[in-house]
């Protein structure tokens, strides 16, 4: 893949990851143009223990609801209440087509807003990648001993790529899992499970990381190909020379639990 992005312009590539639709949370189209570890503790397979042995979950911050619907098709027995919350009106709809048919009630919901369900209501919360964690909110609508589950992106993910492209950066411990851990607790769960890895991320060409951070909107708040045009084509160039671009992605799973 990397002679025939080698063959091809600068503009073709940027055009080509200006040009993907960027709705749902589907990477296929990254394959064969960038690649990215995943973690060793396999957050679906966790994700299917615990919907199995629920009676009401609530999904968070769905996107367009692809990797619950894949957990939910092979549950044995469907929880008797299935709720999905999303952002982002496109996304949305491709999380009604996803989750609809298997019983999911979806609602669009503001990240940083106030989950529209009765205190109390499910017995497990989960959220993959969420923009924000409103951790007062998770603990408000979780009965008690019931469960948060999440897989999320960890400070300083792909940090170098960001840095190329906007400079060096203090760090940051916004998205720190001690951060969230705190946070949790604050709110009044107890941490049981908080697990964390840096995993090796690849991109073959400019093309993949424009659409990537179109998609991945936190890598680099505000990204424009235009704003980041001289940078992007300096990313090119690198490439040609070094070969594929390397990154690094921070996870952490965080399981909580509400005692009371």
């Amino acid at each position: 893949m990397q002679a025939v992005a080698q063959a091809r312009t600068f503009e073709e590539l940027v055009n080509e990851g200006s040009s993907v639709p960027v709705q749902g949370w589907d990477f296929s189209w990254f394959e064969g143009r960038a690649t990215e570890q995943r973690p060793s503790w396999g957050y679906s397979r966790l994700l299917l223990e615990r919907v199995g042995r629920a009676n009401a979950v609530l999904d968070v911050q769905t996107g367009g609801g692809e990797v619950f619907a894949e957990v939910l098709k092979r549950v044995e027995q469907l929880p008797g209440r299935l709720a999905v919350t999303e952002s982002w009106p496109p996304n949305v709809e491709v999380a009604r087509r996803n989750l609809g048919r298997l019983g999911a009630e979806v609602t669009e919901v503001a990240d940083e807003g106030p989950l529209p369900f009765e205190e109390g209501s499910f017995d497990l919360v989960v959220s993959r990648h969420p923009v924000i964690t409103v951790w007062p909110e998770v603990a408000r609508v979780l009965r008690a001993g019931g469960t948060y589950f999440s897989q999320q992106v960890g400070a300083g993910s792909n940090r170098e790529l960001y840095e190329f492209l906007i400079g060096p950066q203090p760090p940051s411990e916004e998205r720190s899992s001690q951060r969230a851990a705190r946070s949790a607790e604050k709110a009044g769960l107890a941490v049981v499970d908080l697990r964390q890895e840096s995993l090796l991320t690849v991109f073959n060409d400019v093309g993949a990381v424009v659409y990537f951070l179109r998609k991945v909107l936190w890598t680099v708040p505000g990204f424009t190909v235009e704003k980041y045009r001289d940078r992007l084509l300096a990313l090119h160039d690198q490439i040609l020379r070094e070969g594929p671009f390397k990154a690094h992605a921070e996870r952490f799973l965080i399981e909580a639990l509400k005692t009371e």
